[in-house]
């Protein structure tokens, strides 16, 4: 099970971190930011993409959008989602659920530098109503993460 997943993983890396289990759906960022209460940027949404041959995860605050010449620049070519079935087949994690946490695979993970507006934001956590509160540094170093910069945020 995906969240138990989560679970593991936390347990054993970061035990002092809860699993926050709401009782709405957190599967989209605009269905998560009203659960948490938080605005929709604060939500770290993660893209299952690959680029040419490579899978690899993006965690990139809700409201950014990708760009693709940033993507081409910063990892060598331009990024394509990954469908439902392929992402839960990488990560072991559901669409509305897909976070850099307990994956089932050993995946690349980038988080863009637009998280870095925020004192906390909040990943998903291996469920469709499950989210994390985490600082973003310590969201990059807990995951083994490279910082890149391949979005666009509103402003």
């Amino acid at each position: 099970m995906s969240l138990e997943s989560v679970r593991t993983f936390l347990a054993a890396c970061a035990p002092d971190l809860r699993i926050i289990e709401a009782h709405a759906s957190t599967a989209t960022v605009a269905d998560a930011a009203i659960a948490l209460n938080v605005e929709p940027g604060r939500i770290a949404k993660t893209l299952s993409i690959r680029v040419k041959e490579t899978i690899l995860l993006l965690v990139t605050r809700g409201d950014a959008r990708l760009d693709n010449g940033k993507c081409k620049m910063a990892l060598g070519g331009r990024p394509r989602m990954l469908g439902a079935e392929e992402t839960l087949e990488a990560t072991g994690h559901p669409v509305g659920g897909v976070c850099p946490f307990g994956l089932t695979l050993p995946l690349p993970i980038y988080c863009d530098v637009s998280l870095r507006a925020f004192d906390q934001v909040y990943p998903a956590a291996g469920s469709r109503n499950a989210s994390v509160e985490i600082t973003p540094t310590r969201l990059a170093e807990l995951v083994g993460a490279h910082w890149v910069d391949v979005c666009t945020v509103p402003g």
